[in-house]
């Protein structure tokens, strides 16, 4: 399967006839021929897609150990995550176990991003049907932890839940959410265009959040000059500018590139199996990949970028030669290479 993202292999038969091509080359891997369709067929429909989740925490585990701090580029020292969630649509008649809509079929990838690297805190695959909201209330974070989010995690009692485990969110404001204005604070002369209203709001007690409301909130105006328009930020840290708070903000886009990167550069929108297990284990090992992609990312000196990473691996896949001088000079002849004088075309 790391075959099938890697070498962008659109079925069974092209996962083994690819390996079967480089049968040579398979015996590092500890594999004497390539696995036959039927063999891979069978794992792909009955090996349990766990093994695969399993696989990606503990490389997770590791190459967080192994990176050095690199930070999320403020000068505050809370952890900075990201959360969201992206929707992969299926065809309904051939994955009638993951419905979404009447005619439609889905599952959807719940991530966590961590901005020290930008690699997954958490992930979860759920059918289509699944709220981002249901996922999130599951979660524990650290005390200190600052949490982004779009406007899919408006929950109240849930905001109260953060805000009594020290837990801050930065989102933007729903235009339907009722609130009341207890007090507006000063904004710099110089983020006056920039920074519109900087408010200290309360929503009003109900159901979810008590007869008390939920105190300790801030409304932030920021003016978009790309878009000529305003955003509205709701957030509980008490301590951060405003600028600041939307600058925060403005970095959930990562997460964002974090999916754009995973369904452009490998393959998760079309499967290699239609039941539930092959789809899961199709996610879980392109997770793998771009675990392992964006480690290398890190640790080699040569500017990469995702997409070029990708594109010159999949040509290197089955070169022997050592990985961390090819990461770090990509373009370096291999040793042992020995040039030959060219031969002219036509005799002389």
């Amino acid at each position: 399967m790391m075959f099938c993202q890697l070498g962008r292999a659109h079925s069974l038969r092209e996962i083994c006839g690819g390996l079967a091509t480089c049968e040579g080359k398979l015996k590092h891997l500890g594999l004497k021929e390539a696995p036959k369709r039927s063999t891979l067929a069978y794992a792909n429909e009955h090996r349990p897609w766990e093994v695969y989740e399993d696989l990606f925490w503990t490389l997770e585990k590791r190459c967080r150990n192994e990176d050095p701090k690199r930070g999320h580029g403020f000068r505050f020292r809370n952890k900075l995550l990201s959360m969201d969630a992206t929707t992969v649509s299926l065809c309904v008649t051939m994955f009638d176990w993951a419905h979404f809509q009447r005619a439609k079929g889905a599952v959807k990838l719940h991530l966590v991003l961590d901005h020290d690297g930008y690699l997954p805190r958490y992930a979860v695959i759920t059918t289509g049907k699944k709220h981002e909201i249901t996922v999130a209330r599951q979660m524990t974070f650290e005390p200190g932890t600052i949490l982004v989010f779009d406007q899919g995690y408006t929950d109240e009692a849930w905001w109260k839940r953060l805000s009594k485990d020290k837990v801050y969110f930065v989102s933007r404001l729903r235009a339907d959410l009722k609130y009341e204005v207890l007090g507006e604070r000063e904004i710099p002369a110089s983020l006056s265009g920039k920074i519109l209203r900087d408010e200290d709001i309360l929503l009003p007690g109900w159901r979810q959040v008590g007869k008390e409301g939920l105190r300790g909130l801030r409304r932030i105006e920021v003016w978009i000059e790309e878009k000529q328009e305003v955003m509205v930020l709701i957030t509980n840290h008490p301590r951060l500018a405003a600028s600041t708070i939307a600058e925060v903000y403005r970095k959930r886009w990562e997460i964002e590139t974090f999916f754009k990167s995973l369904k452009q550069l490998l393959k998760i929108k079309t499967f290699v199996g239609t039941s539930e297990h092959a789809v899961r284990t199709q996610i879980w090992t392109a997770l793998i990949v771009m675990l392992l992609l964006r480690w290398l990312k890190i640790k080699a000196r040569y500017g990469w970028s995702l997409s070029n990473l990708v594109a010159l691996l999949r040509q290197q896949l089955f070169v022997h030669r050592d990985l961390w001088a090819w990461l770090n000079d990509p373009f370096q002849s291999p040793p042992g290479y020995a040039e030959f004088e060219q031969l002219p075309l036509l005799p002389v």
